[in-house]
């Protein structure tokens, strides 16, 4: 079983612990260069990197890939969906991501899995 796995980003490194894995590919390390480009650790944490309140270490287990994609492009969207909707505070916000980014972020997010 996997334990630790390290994932460089530029100069960003997290290192994954707790039975967490992150594939190690070039779509899913741009996606890590994405996540901090775009400020997302302002509001969610990967490895406790980040806001804790929003942890998102195991989110590729708990959604697919195209949930993932529409939570980044129409969060309004994805949190009316959910049931009971979410009343997290602040809600997410929709930002204007290349849609290259958006693929790169669902590549690092549906890595982050329990192992």
């Amino acid at each position: 079983m996997k334990r630790v796995l390290s994932v460089t980003a530029g100069t960003v490194g997290i290192l994954l612990t707790a039975g967490v894995v992150i594939a190690q590919d070039a779509k899913a390390e741009k996606g890590m260069q994405v996540f901090v480009a775009q400020k997302c650790t302002t509001c969610h944490s990967i490895a406790g990197k980040g806001n804790k309140k929003g942890p998102l270490d195991e989110v590729g287990s708990k959604l697919s890939a195209a949930e993932i994609r529409e939570w980044i492009v129409d969060p309004e969207g994805m949190a009316k969906k959910l049931q009971p909707p979410s009343t997290r505070k602040p809600p997410m916000k929709k930002k204007a991501i290349p849609a290259g980014d958006v693929d790169a972020l669902v590549a690092l997010l549906t890595s982050l899995k329990k192992s």
